[in-house]
């Protein structure tokens, strides 16, 4: 049987290894000994799976459940480490797996299998309280070496760092089951199995056993998301998408969809079998109990679709005006395990479709744009009728998927239903002065920007291409100063690289006062953040761990989507998507942008929330 000194010894390697070719070989190779030494066991499979950085199969809904404090406890408890000084070892690596590392007793004996590593995570999702959880993990760790546990940790945290992706990993299965006598496993089909079975793991045991075409799709998890490039101009979206000219006197034309980009949350809905439901966020996390209107409205479609996989914006709507309501608004209801009346009347919950990824039992993702859009839209007018649901008028326990239709009979103020199903509107555009304009209209009704898709691209999941581009600009940029850093994680572990900031407060005159008002870590170089780093360190004002105080006179110029109001910061706002535009020496602290200016930029966005 395999240990888990393999995977670990492995992923120590290929973290200090540079080369993708290398990286890939020695998976490979990995994988092949492994399935070698015991054909019949899943073995390879869980190699693949755990190098990867996954303990379950993407298909697989069960949760680890062992977060931080969970692991710091059990890292102490086995190395009799105190708070100061697992603290002192994080900071220095910004990794618990590698803190542990450096505390952890020598171990004798290598013997913990990967079939034992997989019984012990196939209990932990079962756990009635944390303490058996804890004595689980415990019970694990005991029995690792360092280099074992610094990895054991690192997959339960889900952050291997070891400079490997999935796609790396669908690489080496193919190299590894491929044979001498010429046969060849492509990359291709270890991929669309994955895609399909949703299970790394077992499309290892297929490419070795030659059934990668037996691989069948299954509704209820998720597809990688097709990704959006961003441009900051019309030009340069009108130079992504046109077509050759015949002749120079022929006008250049440009051969794209183009749409409004909502400020929402982008999810799949899978439905239409049986009456079964689900909703993957964009991370691929299942988000469907936070939006039981939602479900109420998808469990209504039909089987005879043959099940649908739809791609959109899940979005907050004002039924009365018919535009989305602002994601401050919206993000309250991102999260919660359970949502009651009150939030669902507040803020009602519409699914806004832009894309057909399934029906009618079939993948639509090689199929071009156009015949998908055309197939959505006969899809949602089938629907249109049948995807609605009620706005409750009181608290209720959300109903189990099974008794959506077994209900107590709706009062009469339950029985009006509305439309959650709606299609993103769609059409070519022809030049950047078209594009230009439906930005402004796009933003006038309160959305984030455009976006624009080639009218022939096919879906790729997990990819973000040129095929579809995204036409966003930034609100405003404020002159703000640093009052505080935090230590970063990963490669900027040990630096101080995470920066908050504030603008002048109404007192700032009298009494120097500084509100914060947000914080970013994106934008500037790896050498403008080792300068900033050590001056944040000579500049300390209060040491609170991970966390520094510094003397207010480092001056950024930074940039941001929106402005909200938040209780998080002093200010009472807080920047939305900031990024850092420049280091500004060369200007004064007396010059920063004030709170008043911070106001006066919230109440310019068309899409703040109604006061």
């Amino acid at each position: 049987m395999a240990l888990f000194a393999d995977v670990a010894s492995l992923a120590e390697y290929l973290s200090g290894e540079p080369s993708r070719l290398k990286k890939r070989a020695a998976i490979a190779a990995a994988l092949r000994s492994a399935h070698s030494a015991a054909p019949a066991s899943n073995d390879a499979g869980l190699l693949a799976l755990y190098i990867a950085g996954t303990p379950f199969a993407e298909s697989d809904p069960r949760k680890l459940n062992a977060g931080g404090a969970l692991l710091s406890s059990a890292i102490k408890a086995i190395t009799g480490a105190t708070d100061a000084a697992l603290t002192t070892a994080y900071r220095r690596h910004g990794d618990m797996g590698a803190a542990a590392f450096d505390l952890w007793p020598l171990q004798a004996t290598v013997t913990l299998t990967l079939s034992e590593v997989a019984t012990t995570f196939a209990a932990m999702p079962f756990a009635k309280t944390t303490a058996v959880r804890g004595e689980l993990v415990q019970r694990l760790l005991r029995r690792s070496s360092p280099l074992e546990a610094k990895y054991l940790l690192k997959l339960m945290l889900g952050d291997m760092r070891i400079g490997v992706k999935q796609s790396l990993v669908e690489e080496a299965i193919a190299a590894a089951a491929s044979v001498e006598d010429g046969t060849q496993v492509l990359v291709k089909a270890v991929r669309h199995a994955v895609m399909l079975e949703a299970d790394l793991s077992r499309a290892t045991a297929m490419a070795f056993s030659g059934t990668l075409d037996q691989a069948m799709m299954r509704l209820f998890h998720p597809l990688g998301f097709m990704l959006a490039s961003p441009v900051e101009s019309p030009e340069e979206a009108v130079a992504r998408f046109s077509s050759k000219p015949i002749d120079e006197a022929e006008e250049v034309r440009v051969e794209a969809f183009l749409e409004d980009k909502y400020d929402g949350m982008r999810a799949q809905i899978h439905c239409g079998e049986s009456s079964r439901v689900a909703m993957y966020s964009r991370n691929k996390e299942e988000i469907t109990e936070s939006f039981p209107d939602l479900l109420e409205a998808f469990a209504s479609v039909p089987a005879s679709t043959g099940g649908l996989i739809l791609d959109g914006e899940i979005l907050g709507w004002d039924f009365a005006t018919g535009r989305a309501l602002p994601f401050a608004v919206m993000g309250q209801r991102i999260g919660r395990k359970r949502v009651q009346a009150e939030l669902l009347r507040k803020i009602p919950a519409v699914f806004m479709v832009f894309d057909l990824l399934y029906s009618a039992g079939e993948l639509q993702l090689d199929k071009p744009l156009k015949a998908r859009r055309n197939a959505l839209e006969a899809i949602v007018e089938q629907l249109g009728t049948l995807a609605t649901s009620p706005i409750p008028i009181e608290d209720r326990t959300p109903p189990a998927q099974a008794d959506l239709f077994s209900q107590l009979e709706p009062t009469a103020a339950e029985e009006e239903k509305f439309a959650r199903l709606m299609l993103s509107p769609s059409r070519l555009v022809e030049s950047a002065e078209e594009i230009d304009r439906a930005y402004a209209a796009a933003r006038a009704r309160a959305n984030e920007g455009v976006m624009l898709k080639a009218a022939n691209s096919h879906y790729q999941p997990g990819r973000r291409g040129l095929a579809w581009i995204k036409l966003k600009r930034e609100l405003a940029t404020l002159d703000v100063v640093i009052t505080g850093a935090e230590f970063g994680h990963g490669r900027r572990a040990g630096i101080l690289s995470d920066y908050t900031f504030a603008v002048c407060g109404p007192a700032f005159h009298q009494t120097g006062e500084l509100l914060n008002v947000g914080k970013a870590y994106s934008g500037l170089t790896d050498a403008e953040i080792a300068e900033l780093s050590a001056w944040a360190m000579a500049h300390t004002l209060e040491d609170q761990g991970h966390f520094r105080t510094v003397e207010p006179i480092r001056i950024l110029e930074v940039a941001f989507n929106n402005i909200m109001r938040s209780e998080r910061h002093a200010s009472g706002f807080a920047m939305r998507f900031p990024r850092i535009l420049r280091i500004r020496d060369d200007k004064p602290l007396e010059e920063i942008d004030t709170l008043d200016r911070v106001e006066e930029i919230y109440q310019s966005q068309v899409d703040k929330p109604v006061e």
